[in-house]
């Protein structure tokens, strides 16, 4: 399984890591913590990015 950090997530969104982290714990991003850092499960926000982008995502 492949994890990405806050600032890679970021990059991709085109959004600032704190952005990122106020999605994820605002759960509208697919994450998880380990020890006081977010990461994201790779698998899971590519399929996040499918259903957002194809308009399945009532939660936006």
């Amino acid at each position: 399984m492949e994890t990405l950090t806050p600032t890679e997530v970021a990059k991709i969104l085109k959004l600032h890591p704190f952005s990122v982290t106020r999605l994820a714990r605002q759960k509208k991003l697919p994450a998880f913590k380990v020890g006081g850092s977010w990461r994201f499960r790779k698998d899971q926000f590519e399929k996040w990015i499918e259903r957002i982008t194809n308009g399945l995502d009532s939660r936006r």
